[in-house]
């Protein structure tokens, strides 16, 4: 019975094991650097842009056919029994008739009033996606900075409630050793005791924040759903990405950097030439030219060398467009519609630099603020501990020197979060690359 027992003790603590290897293997260190990498290959957003790009390639591509031939080779078998009807409209009766044909041959189109302006603007296309495709790439990055700054400061807050709860644990032991040999009241111990059991509650609240911001960013880094992440860096230090002095009041400039305005812009150009297969595509020709060399004559015998070559110069006219114009105003709209677009980009771009631009001068601020507060909190924290160990202090002042402590600690992280992610945010608003 006890060998029995001990076989499955042994095999509760191998499973228990085991279970813990698979949780650390699943857990995976990132930093800031490692967001970078892992959004920059692994990003669904970033990869559906990149894929339209190579779709934008691949539409270049498929316009640049218009010039090629299509070629032809193979035979032919022809048989004809009962009636047949002339060329002048009489009828033969009792026909048997058969032929054969093998030969090369190609036909061709080259309607240049679509060809050379539909090329020209596939081109332009395949460029203005390579800035549409940075654009979203800046996007999908900015979103994944923010999310992991947000996550670190989850993760240092509920390490610090983790500290704090082994802290009031301390005390609340400290305390009961006191109450035993009668220099402290119950109710001192009890309140000592609340107030661990408030601390443990608050970190896993804080442990659940911690788990959300993991989960988010797992998603947009488009990693295995099991993975939990856990950030290296074990402090949240302000950034010095941009200098607030340096901070331009001018917004021209931006526009000629931001892709997406560069992308909208090629765009326009493109619409532009696409319009041109409805103007002076009209005055261009289409030419066609059609040729074979073959053997021609019964099945199999007798062949004679046969050839043939059709060729045509012709110009479209169409009255309908003459008349109604419908084509020529369809492609003004949509240049028209491209033209808002970009006055709509200009006025986010505008938002986007003015906000992050304020933001980041109140961000400085409150972290300065929020660093000196959380220092005074840490250190009336110190001396209330102190005190207390010395029996000068009630449970109740050292509860509220950790209330007022993690409540500045939480100022101060969330003020370090927001400094740096306004930092990158005016970063991309102005025109810069991830």
């Amino acid at each position: 019975m006890k060998r029995h027992f001990q076989i499955t003790l042994l095999f509760i603590l191998l499973i228990t094991l085991s279970g813990l290897v698979k949780a650390q293997n699943n857990t995976q260190p990132i930093n800031l650097e490692t967001v970078l990498s892992l959004g920059g290959a692994n990003n669904l957003t970033i990869k559906e842009y990149k894929e339209r790009q190579e779709l934008a390639i691949a539409d270049l591509s498929k316009s640049k056919e218009w010039w090629l031939p299509n070629l032809y080779a193979g035979v032919s078998t022809h048989q004809l029994w009962g009636n047949a009807m002339n060329s002048d409209g009489n009828f033969f009766i009792d026909v048997n008739r058969q032929s054969f044909w093998g030969g090369l041959g190609l036909n061709a189109t080259w309607d240049f009033g679509d060809g050379i302006f539909k090329e020209n603007a596939a081109k332009l296309k395949v460029q203005a996606t390579v800035y549409q495709t940075q654009a979203e790439q800046n996007m999908a990055l900015l979103d994944a900075i923010q999310t992991y700054y947000d996550f670190l400061a989850s993760q240092l807050y509920y390490r610090a409630y983790e500290q704090l709860a082994l802290q009031a644990d301390t005390i609340a032991n400290q305390i009961a050793i006191q109450v035993e040999v009668g220099l402290r009241f119950e109710s001192e111990l009890l309140l000592a005791r609340r107030n661990y059991m408030h601390l443990k509650v608050e970190m896993l609240n804080a442990r659940t924040e911690y788990n959300n911001r993991s989960a988010t960013l797992v998603k947009l880094l488009n990693l295995n759903p099991t993975i939990r992440l856990v950030g290296t860096d074990t402090i949240l230090a302000p950034l010095d990405l941009i200098v607030i002095s340096d901070i331009p009041v001018s917004f021209d400039s931006t526009y000629g950097l931001r892709p997406e305005l560069m992308g909208m812009e090629l765009m326009l150009q493109s619409l532009n030439e696409e319009k041109k297969t409805t103007t002076t595509g009209l005055l261009l020709p289409k030419l066609r030219i059609g040729a074979y060399g073959s053997y021609f004559g019964g099945v199999f015998t007798p062949l004679d060398q046969t050839s043939e070559i059709n060729a045509a110069l012709i110009w479209k006219i169409p009255v309908g467009r003459l008349a109604y114009k419908g084509t020529l105003k369809q492609y003004n709209s949509r240049i028209v519609l491209q033209e808002i677009k970009m006055e709509q980009a200009k006025a986010q771009i505008n938002e986007e630099v003015i906000r992050a631009r304020e933001q980041i001068r109140v961000a400085k601020e409150q972290t300065q603020i929020a660093l000196e507060g959380s220092q005074f909190a840490e250190e009336a924290l110190i001396q209330s501990i102190q005190r207390q160990q010395l029996g000068t202090v009630r449970p109740f002042e050292i509860l509220q020197a950790q209330e007022i402590y993690i409540k500045s600690r939480l100022d101060y992280l969330k003020a370090v979060a927001s400094y740096n992610k306004t930092q990158y945010a005016y970063h991309v608003a102005t025109g810069n690359n991830l």
